[in-house]
């Protein structure tokens, strides 16, 4: 799983049974310098995209193969011994919704022109490299059906952190915020809800980056010495998506330095350390408000992606909803850094075995569908 954080890669050996899922190995591996600008670079229109889109692509999966040989390595084994690698490639584009042509009409302008999702990969170089089966373009599947080919992980979340008695919320807090809303898991049907929040660590990265020259904010230290500017959060909040109703999902396309920077025109007198605890308590109010779309009562939130490892997030989560714990997933058996990942290769293993991935009620597609294609080895 490589996200819109666009830090790394993180990879994990999962092994399932039945039901059960263990992970065996995981590794992690940091974006070049160079691959990272390229790769922000794409997720706005520049001039010869093709071009360098298949080159990042292919920077990309060698990054990710160096990834699995290390995995195998670890745990001493061989490619034939393993099913398949469930490979997301990085999202530089997401445009679920249907498109407005009307500003540049052509021969189908009479059709309405379906949405898109793009994460750049090249899972048949994938396959050549390693010797194993290749399962990936996950959401375009869904995307197709009328969903928003996001989030994917709910079913997974359900899986794996479900309770027999209790509603639980599963937040990750990548790049994006998403959530999953998980009813008790003796409740029949057993309800499942999600969607994306807003911005996870996006916007915090991005300004320690404008303003420190720091890849992201370390334990939210640098935030712990601001103070949150009322005026600014509510202006932050000013922004459409945050009403809309599920199934929603968003990305770097909306929430971007470009958005940034047009928020803060207005703000230039607010020390940056003020900036930043305002950005980190905006992530924390939209995903602590998101729980309100649902009549649930839940025991606990549990928290994965990199925001997880950030306290002063997580405190400000906890504060916004002291009737609930707010726990590392690591709480319940698995690492705030390996959920993603894991999640990924848990589809790949529906996909290989013909079933159904997404969720309906999530992404807003017409109905179950198999997600992803196959690469074999």
């Amino acid at each position: 799983m490589s996200g819109t954080s666009l830090d790394g890669v993180d990879a994990v050996l999962l092994e399932m049974s039945g039901a059960q899922c263990r992970v065996l190995a995981h590794s992690y591996q940091p974006f070049n310098p160079g691959l990272r600008q390229e790769l922000l670079r794409l997720n706005t229109p520049g001039s010869n995209e093709l071009h360098r889109a298949a080159r990042a692509a292919n920077q990309l999966v060698l990054a990710y193969a160096d990834l699995v040989r290390h995995l195998m390595s670890c745990a001493g084994l061989k490619p034939h011994q393993v099913r398949a690698i469930g490979a997301h490639g990085q999202t530089v584009r997401h445009h679920p919704q249907a498109l407005d042509e009307a500003a540049a009409p052509d021969v189908l302008s009479e059709i309405p022109t379906p949405g898109y999702t793009l994460q750049l990969n090249n899972p048949a170089l994938l396959a050549e490299l390693t010797g194993i089966t290749v399962v990936a373009d996950f959401r375009s599947r869904d995307v197709a059906a009328g969903g928003q080919g996001a989030p994917l992980v709910p079913a997974f979340h359900l899986a794996m952190f479900g309770r027999r008695h209790e509603a639980v919320a599963v937040l990750n807090l990548g790049g994006m915020a998403n959530i999953s809303l998980l009813a008790p898991t003796d409740d029949t049907p057993s309800q499942v809800m999600g969607f994306d929040c807003g911005p996870g660590n996006v916007l915090m990265d991005l300004w320690c980056q404008q303003t420190l020259g720091q890849a992201y904010d370390a334990g939210g230290a640098w935030a712990a010495t601001g103070s949150v500017n009322a005026a600014l959060l509510s202006h932050l909040l000013d922004e459409p998506f945050f009403a809309l109703p599920a199934p929603k999902s968003t990305g770097r396309d909306l929430f971007s330095e470009a958005w940034l920077n047009q928020k803060l025109t207005r703000f230039q007198q607010l020390s940056p350390a003020d900036v930043q605890a305002t950005l980190a308590q905006l992530t924390a109010h939209t995903c602590a408000q998101s729980l309100a779309t649902s009549n649930m009562q839940f025991a606990a939130m549990l928290v994965c992606g990199g925001g997880a490892l950030n306290p002063y997030l997580i405190n400000l989560l906890q504060n916004s909803l002291p009737k609930m714990q707010v726990i590392s997933t690591e709480s319940v058996g698995l690492p705030p850094m390996q959920v993603e990942a894991a999640a990924f290769a848990w589809l790949a293993s529906k996909t290989l075995a013909g079933e159904s991935g997404n969720v309906p009620g999530v992404t807003g597609a017409r109905g179950a569908r198999v997600l992803g294609a196959i690469y074999p080895a």
